[in-house]
């Protein structure tokens, strides 16, 4: 098998997503003097990890339980295309379980050494970050399936995602970052949105009842400016109450981009929002970018 097929269904375009959390977090971390190279390092690879297992599980589970059939709009996947076997994908899985486990269990020993609470708590963490990744489309009851994808979005790419990676270097938690970690999981939760809005009819007909096929694509697309605007405001809001310098509102430079991802999710047909997934990734990592880059210069 050529391995430009797995690497398609390693759907690389979504890392941009997975790092923007954990650059928050070590923008933050870096702007209280506590940065570490090598923690970032693992928290990355980790990161990774995770986010090719979930799409390899989405792969795997969609194409099981018939979401991904010929009227889907997105790019083929590689089980519904008999590129990948579903036996192939399964043994893929326990591969990338057992990376996340020893890239995870790794930066825990760097980062708290033999502080066995601290080391216990994020390992519990960590497994349901993987059970959260494999979950959302395998099983009997995936929770994807349920519109619960959402949810566990803004908590593993937003909440867990930035405040656990800053708790990794700082070993603390300041209660003001729950807003640039709601401001990532926003942003993420609308780049499920694009996805679930593309996917509505194909998703309809094979029993996944995401929000968008709840509430139809109309209400789906307040819903993405409700999610837009909470991601620029939480940010707005924790400089504002953090304010030392206007340097912390670089990452206004954003907002045209985010304009942009809505009124084209606002417009187009389903079957054209698939370029709009990757701008809405790349808007988010560089918003965490200017923003971090705002702590730093501030």
């Amino acid at each position: 098998m050529e391995i430009k097929t797995w690497i398609s269904a390693f759907r690389l375009r979504t890392l941009p997503l997975a790092l923007a959390c954990i650059g928050m977090g070590g923008f933050l971390a870096a702007s209280q003097g506590a940065f570490r190279i090598d923690i970032f390092i693992l928290c990355a690879l980790t990161t990774i990890f995770l986010q090719v297992l979930s799409n390899l599980a989405n792969d795997y589970g969609d194409s099981i339980h018939g979401a991904d059939h010929a009227g889907r709009k997105g790019p083929t996947r590689a089980v519904q295309t008999g590129a990948i076997s579903p036996t192939q994908m399964r043994n893929a899985l326990l591969v990338f379980v057992g990376l996340c486990l020893t890239s995870g269990i790794s930066l825990l020993i760097l980062s708290f050494g033999f502080n066995w609470n601290a080391f216990l708590f994020f390992f519990g963490l960590g497994l349901l970050s993987i059970l959260a990744a494999v979950a959302y489309t395998v099983g009997r009851k995936p929770y994807g399936y349920m519109g619960l994808g959402d949810v566990s979005v803004l908590i593993f790419f937003g909440l867990v995602g930035v405040l656990g990676s800053v708790y990794l270097f700082t070993q603390k938690v300041n209660p003001l970052q729950i807003l640039p970690a709601m401001s990532c999981g926003f942003f993420s939760m609308g780049v499920l949105n694009i996805n679930n809005i593309r996917d509505i009819e194909s998703d309809r007909v094979a029993g996944k009842f995401s929000i968008p096929v709840r509430i139809g694509k109309e209400k789906a697309t307040a819903y993405h400016w409700f999610l837009l605007m909470g991601g620029l405001l939480t940010a707005l809001v924790y400089n504002l109450i953090t304010f030392t310098s206007a340097w912390q509102f670089l990452f206004l430079v954003t907002v045209p981009l985010f304009i942009l991802n809505g009124r084209a999710v606002q417009q187009k047909a389903e079957h054209e929002l698939d370029p709009y997934l990757k701008q809405m990734a790349l808007s988010t990592l560089l918003f965490v970018i200017l923003f971090g880059l705002g702590q730093l210069i501030a």
